[in-house]
């Protein structure tokens, strides 16, 4: 219980700090971390498959999605350096 608790706690801090952070990539990788524990506490309250999907589709796909897009657009400070 004081497990779940923990990390219930931990996620909350991290959708907080993810909503924080100015920097894409930055939120995004904590964002994804969220949804990690989102699955793990899918598992501990017995919904395995939940859990899988949870992992699979937003932990993995979607912070690899999100990354992918970051890292193929160009970041505000540069477009200032450039003018």
């Amino acid at each position: 219980m004081i497990f779940i608790i923990l990390l219930v706690i931990i996620m909350l801090v991290g959708a907080i700090v993810s909503c924080i952070f100015e920097d894409l990539l930055s939120a995004v990788i904590v964002a994804g971390i969220v949804s990690l524990i989102a699955a793990i506490l899918f598992y501990f309250l017995q919904a395995p498959d939940v859990a899988m999907a949870e992992a699979a589709i937003g932990a993995a796909l979607t912070t690899a999605i999100f990354v992918f897009a970051i890292k193929k657009t160009k970041r505000q400070e540069e477009n200032e350096k450039d003018n």
